[in-house]
């Protein structure tokens, strides 16, 4: 059987804010003899467009992006390259992000701080048509199918993820027209967000909002 060479290697595109991230994960890719990155990216619309020109077989993507949101990119993906496999590599916590981002479309999540094998695995599970998640997290999402948990498991797994994006930035500090500016909507759109936001958190005003934001940014600094 004749081995893998990089003429034939699956192509995996990388798309992270950090430089330093990609090059450590190109550096692990690219000595898989069977694996070459074929493009990188830093943000959702350079993300795009590399995969689209490049096609490759599997995107690397983080969650959070320049000026974008990863969970955006994996929604543009999944209508604009259906067939894509996606694994999320991310510093953002697992039990609250994992399952948004296989709802979004990617097909696996693993957190940065895993070793380089775990990563290859992740890999390679998710080039082979399965989903990649950590087992405690497939073990707590089956117990809450067969109904042994409570779901969902909090008050903010209430949140859509636009809802969640808010949330996020009103703990940063950031003000409603630094947001519509951020997620690039209108001001009016993000109030309605906030309402649904203290409608589902059972906060009473405006500063309940940024007290209950700003305390679970500091349980979740790297959200």
């Amino acid at each position: 059987m004749n081995e893998p060479t990089q003429a034939n290697a699956v192509r995996i595109v990388i798309v992270d804010d950090h430089p330093m991230v990609r090059e450590r994960l190109a550096e692990i890719i690219n000595r898989e003899a069977d694996m070459k990155v074929c493009g990188e990216a830093e943000d959702r619309p350079n993300g795009l467009e590399v995969i689209g020109r490049e096609k490759p077989d599997l995107a690397i993507i983080d969650l959070t992006l320049k000026r974008s949101n990863g969970l955006d990119l994996i929604k543009d993906l999944r209508a604009m390259h259906p067939q894509l496999r996606i694994l999320v590599v991310s510093m953002q916590e697992e039990n609250l992000y994992a399952e948004r981002v296989i709802r979004a479309g990617a097909h696996g999540y693993i957190t940065k701080q895993e070793a380089t094998r775990k990563i290859l695995e992740a890999i390679r599970m998710v080039l082979a048509g399965k989903v990649y998640l950590s087992d405690a997290l497939s073990a707590d999402i089956l117990s809450r199918m067969v109904g042994k948990s409570k779901a969902p498991g909090s008050s903010f797994e209430l949140l859509t993820d636009r809802e969640l994006q808010v949330f996020n930035l009103v703990g940063q500090g950031f003000s409603t027209r630094q947001i519509a500016e951020q997620l690039g909507l209108d001001v009016k759109t993000v109030e309605t967000y906030r309402a649904r936001i203290k409608d589902k958190l059972e906060l009473k005003d405006a500063s309940e909002l940024l007290r209950k934001a700003i305390a679970w940014k500091l349980d979740h600094p790297t959200a």
